[in-house]
């Protein structure tokens, strides 16, 4: 089963936790206090240098005469969109910027360059996910309702299916993320009229999104409307792909737990915070990669400050770690193949049945609570007399702030 109880899975006592969340807030307060010029330059830059990126790539595409500069003005169209959705439209769309008080660059006005709609994804992520993150039954997110990330979640026949699913999802991003969202805004209406209502809306966004790409654009090409079409289509699932990657390793990693309902129950602030440190991943990143990804290589950081800007979570990073470190918490990294393969492994391992996994639903890699710390907890009938008398002894003795993690 997924985690019941936090404190006792990361062997903080009630004071420990409150620390801990004043240092996070102190943290908070000190990055919210220090916005200014410099940040607002560096998001206006960034949706210059998209849109200048976007325009460069769409001339190489028609200007081209070669398959090379065909390759090279679609990949550079991939970055574009990638960077528009990640590390522009995402982290818009969160309310990173709306400090500045710029009606364009803000999270109640941005419209976003794929078919879902924004507004839909605001209620789905921001509150949805990032208030309930990794809660089973609560976030949607966990699998995003066609992939079984976790024990805790029932096997049924067609998760045999999940490794196609899973392809499947992944060049039709975009898509799932819109159905997803649609999916939690009727989840909540009261009546049939915001139903239809909803739908309507999403209809509308797909008709005008691919209307731009796979019509209107192709069309001004004249001639050459092929090649435009095709280009449009690749950069589309290069960046379908890379967001699903981005998005996959920074939850579903080994590391990243889930949560049980009843860890809801009650739940302070800081019980919140030591949740989203628990729950998220991050990926070795460079400052291109970080750019790249919207700097979602800091997924536990963003995870914790949702709204703060992007470009400041290479630096809250330092002091997130070092608060890991001192309050013996696991602090989830490695680099994106690692994590990106350890996803695809619990993926491919849970589209299986329960009987032909090896590990107990309380102590395996993508699955763990903290029943698995408790000295009466079961140790595998494969592990050998020595390991299982040495793990029980070491679990008895431990001093009760000792954390006993993997």
């Amino acid at each position: 089963m997924a985690i019941s109880d936090i404190k006792e899975y990361a062997h903080l006592t009630a004071d420990d936790v409150e620390a801990l969340r004043a240092e996070l807030d102190s943290i908070r307060q000190d990055v919210t206090e220090s916005l200014g010029e410099k940040d607002a330059r560096y998001i206006r830059r960034t949706i210059a240098f998209q849109r200048l990126l976007d325009t460069a790539a769409r001339l190489v595409i028609h200007g081209s005469r070669s398959p090379a500069g065909w390759i090279l003005g679609a990949t550079a169209l991939g970055v574009a969109k990638s960077v528009e959705n990640m590390e522009i439209g995402h982290n818009v769309c969160h309310g990173q910027w709306d400090w500045m008080n710029d009606p364009e660059i803000h999270s109640s006005t941005w419209e976003w360059d794929m078919v879902g709609l924004s507004s839909h994804w605001r209620y789905s992520h921001n509150y949805r996910h990032h208030v309930f993150s990794n809660v089973v039954g609560m976030d949607d997110d966990l699998g995003y309702g066609v992939i079984r990330i976790t024990r805790d979640q029932p096997w049924k026949l067609d998760n045999l299916l999940q490794p196609v699913r899973n392809l499947f999802l992944a060049v039709t991003f975009e898509w799932g993320i819109a159905l997803h969202d649609l999916y939690s805004e009727q989840a909540r209406a009261d009546t049939d009229a915001e139903k239809s209502a909803h739908r309507r809306a999403l209809i509308g966004k797909i008709a005008r999104q691919t209307g731009k790409d796979y019509l209107l654009i192709p069309a001004l090409r004249g001639r050459r409307w092929r090649r435009t079409l095709t280009a449009n289509l690749t950069a589309n699932l290069l960046r379908n792909v890379w967001a699903y990657v981005v998005i996959f390793c920074g939850h579903f990693p080994d590391g990243a737990e889930k949560f049980t309902l009843t860890e809801l129950e009650d739940e302070s602030r800081a019980e919140w915070y030591l949740r989203q440190m628990l729950g998220a991943a991050n990926f070795h990143a460079g400052p291109v990669l970080a750019f790249l990804s919207g700097n979602l290589c800091y997924q536990i950081e963003h995870h914790l400050f949702p709204d703060l800007p992007s470009n400041r979570y290479a630096g809250i990073s330092t002091k997130v770690r070092a608060l890991c470190e001192k309050y013996d918490l696991p602090y989830t990294t490695g680099s994106l193949a690692r994590q990106y393969l350890l996803t695809l492994r619990t993926i491919h391992k849970l589209a299986l049945p329960d009987r032909f996994l090896r590990a107990t639903s309380d102590d395996a890699p993508e699955t763990a609570s903290e029943l698995k710390f408790r000295p009466s907890f079961p140790v595998p009938a494969d592990v050998n007399t020595e390991r299982r008398v040495g793990l029980r002894t070491a679990l008895r003795n431990a001093p009760a702030g000792t954390r006993r993690h993997r």
